[in-house]
């Protein structure tokens, strides 16, 4: 059913209004995990058979930082990245290799390369947010995408339509999750999933060497960046933070408050490949771990709050942490402050929204908004 808000609205915050939208994305793409994520939450960490469960922050560091783990095991993002014939991809590179791939990212998105990179994105809101000012709605999923389609582009160093290049991006990564997903396979379905990957590798158009990794931060900043800053834009639409997010001094700490409630990548699936210990649950290698980032930050227990915000190393647990932090955590905070400061002075309303029932990551399908006052 369409949500709708008239743009005079002007009713207080209500508190949990963020929430509630928030958790239709989770229900629309993945109820029944969801369901038993949120069942489990109050354990640190709860073995189901061979299964991990890891709620627990301190358990999560654990996990990231203390146990073994197999890069290239069914479940994984590696292991299916090696079954869809894509070697040599960041997630299932192991030593050197992949500190190297590690290092290549992180000198292009450090502080130099995010400021080069900056006026790519923000062309695209002065272009794309515009007719706001006109009283006109906008769908700003699209203009994520393109916002994230062009910085891609931009950093990979290739000529590829934005839009296309998202697209491809996240057909990619919504087939490869399909093919993760427990249960029987369906046919068709690795066949589609090796397409598409295919078919995104040939649009880049780069030399082998370099058309893993470049695939691999494609499918990784696209689907990032299209599931996150339009649930962050929602979640201020609903809880009224339009005055904080004006605020040059207080944004930042906004930014982090919305990416630890919203957490875009909020399950990390991975495998032990050695024994251990998370959060007083013995770990055994072959053991199959479900971190989740969204309860290790805390988002399930607070909204985002600027004045009593979360700590910096709570916050940012959803970018994982120590090897396994994301080389494109900077990157994402500086797209949504920009974002956020696009759009304070119009204090845009929500007058529809749909949840994303085929994305890899839960997220909205559309999600129109329109000033207000």
């Amino acid at each position: 059913m369409a949500d709708r808000t008239a743009p005079t609205d002007q009713r207080p915050s209500a508190p949990g209004r963020g929430r509630r939208r928030d958790r239709r994305v989770y229900l629309r793409r993945y109820p029944v995990l969801f369901t038993l994520l949120a069942a489990t939450r109050r354990w640190p960490a709860l073995r189901l058979g061979r299964t991990v469960l890891v709620h627990d922050p301190d358990g999560y560091l654990e996990a990231l930082t203390r146990i073994p783990l197999d890069r290239l095991a069914t479940g994984t993002v590696g292991g299916t990245a090696r079954r869809l014939g894509t070697d040599g991809l960041l997630f299932d590179q192991e030593g050197a290799g992949h500190r190297q791939a590690r290092r290549s990212l992180t000198d292009g998105l450090g502080p130099a390369g995010v400021a080069e990179l900056r006026p790519v994105w923000t062309a695209v809101l002065r272009r794309r947010l515009a007719p706001l000012g006109d009283g006109a709605a906008v769908d700003l999923v699209p203009v994520v995408a393109e916002l994230a389609g062009a910085t891609t582009a931009a950093l990979l160093g290739v000529d590829v339509d934005p839009v296309i290049l998202a697209d491809a991006a996240r057909h990619a990564a919504a087939t490869a999750a399909a093919e993760q997903l427990p249960g029987p396979r369906l046919p068709g379905r690795a066949r589609a999933a090796r397409r598409a990957v295919t078919d995104l590798a040939d649009l880049l158009g780069l030399p082998p060497e370099r058309a893993a990794l470049a695939g691999m931060l494609a499918v990784a900043a696209v689907n990032t960046t299209v599931a996150g800053i339009p649930r962050a834009v929602a979640w201020c639409v609903d809880d009224r933070l339009w005055d904080r997010a004006a605020d040059a001094d207080i944004r930042d700490i906004l930014v982090d408050e919305l990416l630890r409630v919203t957490a875009p990548s909020p399950l990390l699936p991975r495998v032990a490949a050695g024994p251990g210990t998370v959060a007083g649950c013995p770990v055994r290698a072959g053991d199959r771990l479900l971190l989740v980032a969204r309860h290790a930050a805390g988002a399930h227990r607070s909204g985002p709050d600027c004045a009593a915000p979360a700590p910096t190393r709570t916050a940012r647990l959803v970018f994982g942490a120590g090897a396994h932090s994301c080389p494109g955590a900077r990157l994402a905070r500086a797209q949504l402050a920009d974002t956020l400061a696009a759009l304070a002075p119009y204090w845009p309303v929500v007058v529809r929204a749909r949840a994303d029932g085929r994305a890899a990551l839960p997220g909205w399908a559309r999600l129109v908004i329109r000033a207000g006052t």
